[in-house]
Formats: C-alpha cells, sequence, structure tokens
C-alpha cells in the first residue's frame, strides 16, 4: 500500500458530517501525525480541489472535487431499478410530478422525473440544471451547505431573477434558508416557473446533504390541506431513497 496516498485517504476521511472543517493543526494532533506532513497532504488536497480552505478562518473543508466523484457514484445507482420505483410511488399517491435532484458544485442538476398520466403537466428534462437559490427543490439543498458557499451563492450579482416571483434579495433568501432548517422542508410558488407550487425535503446520505426530492403541480391543484397531506408522503419515500443509498454506499465500501 502506498502510504502518502493511504494517509491522504484518511485525512479525506476525517472530514464528515459531524466534524465538516478542520484546521491543520488540529487535524495533525487528532491523527497524530507529524505538523509538516499534514500540511504537504492538505495543500495538494487542496490544489486539486479535494478540499477548500477558508482564506479567514484558514480551516479545511470537502471541496468540489468529493462533490463530483459523488455525483458519479449516485448516477451509478441505476436511479430505475433501485430509486425509480419509490418516485413512481409517490407521484401516484399525489397525483402529481416528482423530481430527484442532486448537488453538483455550485449548482443542482435534475436525475430523475417522474409526471402524472392525463393531467396538466409542465417540462423539467433529465439533466437540466438549476442555480440553489431559486425554488424549494433547490433551496432545500443549499439551506444545509457550508456557510461560505451560501455567502458565496447569495451574492448580487449571482441572484437572476427568471419569473416575477423568483427571490432575488439576500435578506429575504437568508431568511429562508433559515426557515426550511427549521421545519425541515422547503416551499416555492411560480418562482422558476409561472403557476407552479413546488414542496420539497432534503435528501441526505451518511456524507451529508447530496440532494432533494420534490413535488410539485399547479397552483390550482396544489391547495394548503393536499400540500400538508403530500408532505408526509414526500418525507417517507425521502426516507426510504436515503436507506437505498445508504445500504448501496455500505456495500461500496465493503466491496473495497
Amino acid at each position: 500500500m502506498l502510504k502518502t496516498l493511504n494517509s491522504a485517504l484518511e485525512v479525506l476521511k476525517m472530514f464528515t458530517r459531524e466534524k465538516p472543517k478542520w484546521g491543520g493543526r488540529e487535524l495533525a494532533n487528532e491523527m497524530q501525525i507529524n505538523h509538516t506532513k499534514i500540511y504537504r497532504i492538505l495543500e495538494t488536497l487542496e490544489n486539486n480541489n479535494f478540499l477548500f480552505k477558508d482564506p479567514v478562518t484558514k480551516k479545511y473543508s470537502l471541496g468540489f472535487a468529493v462533490w463530483e466523484l459523488g455525483t458519479v457514484m449516485y448516477e451509478g445507482l441505476n436511479v430505475k431499478q433501485l430509486i425509480r420505483p419509490i418516485l413512481k410511488e409517490l407521484s401516484r399517491q399525489t397525483g402529481e410530478s416528482v423530481f430527484l435532484t442532486l448537488l453538483d458544485k455550485e449548482e443542482a442538476v435534475t436525475l430523475d422525473v417522474l409526471e402524472p398520466e392525463n393531467k396538466v403537466k409542465f417540462s423539467v428534462s433529465v439533466g437540466s440544471r438549476a442555480p440553489l437559490y431559486v425554488g424549494a427543490s433547490y433551496r432545500s439543498i443549499l439551506a444545509y451547505l457550508d456557510q461560505e458557499i451560501i455567502d458565496r451563492i447569495l451574492t448580487p450579482e449571482r441572484l437572476i431573477k427568471y419569473t416575477n416571483d423568483t427571490m432575488t434579495e439576500p435578506d429575504e433568501l437568508r431568511a429562508e434558508l433559515d426557515k426550511i432548517r427549521e421545519q425541515g422542508w422547503a416551499r416555492s410558488q411560480s418562482e422558476y416557473t409561472e403557476d407552479i407550487i413546488a414542496i420539497a425535503v432534503p435528501l441526505f446520505s451518511n456524507k451529508g446533504i447530496i440532494g432533494s426530492i420534490t413535488v410539485s403541480g399547479p397552483v390550482y391543484r396544489m391547495q394548503d390541506e393536499k400540500i400538508m397531506n403530500y408532505l408526509s408522503l414526500l418525507i417517507e419515500a425521502r426516507n426510504e431513497v436515503a436507506e437505498v443509498i445508504d445500504k448501496y454506499q455500505l456495500q461500496l465500501n465493503s466491496s473495497n
């Protein structure tokens, strides 16, 4: 086994949901590794985008290269075989469109779409991307990202209106993210597509936030009473999908 590579992988494993940030000396002391060696590893991982170093706190967190690898892995889950039946059942129960969205860098990508038959629909295609501040599907992911990523996204020059109802005020968006974290789900109306209401819940793996699951439909069908009924179904489906993903990760780790 290559000792340096093994040490680098062990360093990456230290960044967990419970402890997503580390200082260099703190990490060296915890792992009982020479400070010079740990900083060489951290610098190499940072240069290759596996780690991000906060310019103010000097602490490290997982970088976008990790997210990219994670996205490749989740795309390899064979969604139609493992996850699609769960989404299909949710669409049947609600009679509305259902979306599986995954985090990719500082955007979200639609990985799967289930739409009801014989009803008015709206078109969101598999593979479509959107910024993380627009609408319930995306804000339910943004709410659980590191603060430096949130700050970077919620800058005025990046906040573009897609409709007249798109939230683009940073303070309003921050308050909305607080609300999402407090209640555990997001709601939006006409922010990305006119006259559409969406409710979404964040999707976690054992490594943290990875995406969201959404139920969405026209305003005239998505009354408040229905939304609250749909929410319990949505949470149940999210938990089933998360269980599938965690089992897949466990199998993957066992085979390595």
